[in-house]
Parts: structure tokens; C-alpha cells; sequence
């Protein structure tokens, strides 16, 4: 079973067990998070899209740790005008490890034919 859901104004595509990287979460590390914005869920069987959001359907995690990625350079330069700017970003990100996805009431549509 796997989810799409959103958060930070990215999507992300999730499953029990995984490891996910978001950008900066105002969450104690330790603490339990709990993601209600599901585009998508689907397991074996079924495939079930919201519009824009599944109703019912929550995805829990757990906050590990808090840290910075990598840094990356951003390098200006205008040739011939001696104009040069360097400036270093590292962007914070949570790292949280996703416990369960809770399905709630999901509504199952036999196809009719």
C-alpha cells in the first residue's frame, strides 16, 4: 500500500516503513506527525484519487531527526564589470519515517458490468 500526499507544496510519494526527507516541519523530534492532505491511495486491489483530497484518509510518521542538506553555491557574474557574488545555501529538511497509513472508511467500488 502506497500514498501520495502533500506537504510543503511538494507531493511525495509514501509507503509503511519508508524514510522521507520534507522541508523544515515546526515538530519536536520524537514526536508524531500526522499528514491529512492525500491525493492519492491505492493498495492491491484499488486505486482511490481525491479531488483534490481522499476523505478519511490519513498518513501518521514519526519525527527522527532535524538537520541541513547539502550546500550548494550560488555564483553571480556579469564579465568585463568586475561584478562577482558568492553565496552558500543549505536548505533544513525533517527527516521522518512513516508508521502507518490509515485508511479510514474507504468506500470499495466493485466494477458493474
Amino acid at each position: 500500500m502506497y500514498a501520495i500526499i502533500e506537504s510543503c507544496g511538494k507531493q511525495y510519494k509514501v509507503a509503511q516503513g519508508d524514510v522521507v526527507f520534507f522541508e523544515k516541519l515546526d515538530v519536536e523530534e520524537g514526536n508524531s506527525i500526522k499528514f491529512d492532505k492525500v491525493i492519492l491511495v491505492s493498495n492491491e486491489e484499488n486505486v482511490q484519487v481525491g479531488n483534490p483530497y481522499v476523505k478519511g484518509v490519513t498518513v501518521e510518521g514519526k519525527v527522527i531527526s532535524h538537520g541541513k542538506g547539502k550546500k550548494i553555491i550560488v555564483f553571480k557574474m556579469k564579465p568585463k564589470k568586475n561584478y562577482r557574488r558568492k553565496q552558500g545555501h543549505r536548505q533544513p529538511y525533517t527527516k521522518v519515517e512513516i508508521t502507518k497509513i490509515s485508511t479510514g472508511t474507504i468506500k470499495e467500488e466493485k466494477a458493474t458490468k
